[in-house]
């Protein structure tokens, strides 16, 4: 047996057990699509189901009195009025930290020079 007929054998052997496992992968899909199919003509279905509406709405903690209604057309109501964010002084004067240390010189290639 020469080595051309050798490599025609085993690329036939390759072929065949390829082709075996797509057909199994085939046939295990059909199955799975057939049972869902069953289930579904049968009415086996689970259904998610919506939990009852609350009858007293949630109030929000450090009010008494609930929160403001909204009026039709209206603005929209805040209680209190909103205030900007005012950050530190010191946190304005030290500005963002650099995450890691500077990499050693030798680590640092050299600029680019230009043409």
């Amino acid at each position: 047996m020469s080595v051309s007929e050798h490599n025609a054998n085993a690329r036939k052997r390759n072929a065949r057990k390829d082709l075996a496992i797509a057909t199994a992968v085939v046939a295990v899909g059909m199955v799975m699509s057939g049972v869902s199919l069953m289930q579904l003509a049968q009415g086996q279905s689970e259904i998610a189901q919506v939990p009852s509406p609350q009858t007293s709405p949630v109030v929000p903690a450090g009010k008494q009195n609930g929160p403001a209604e909204a009026e039709p057309g209206g603005s929209r109501p805040t209680t209190p009025a909103p205030e900007p964010a005012q950050p530190d002084a010191d946190a304005q004067k030290a500005g963002t930290q650099p995450a890691l240390p500077p990499a050693p010189a030798e680590k640092v290639a050299p600029p680019i020079r230009d043409k």
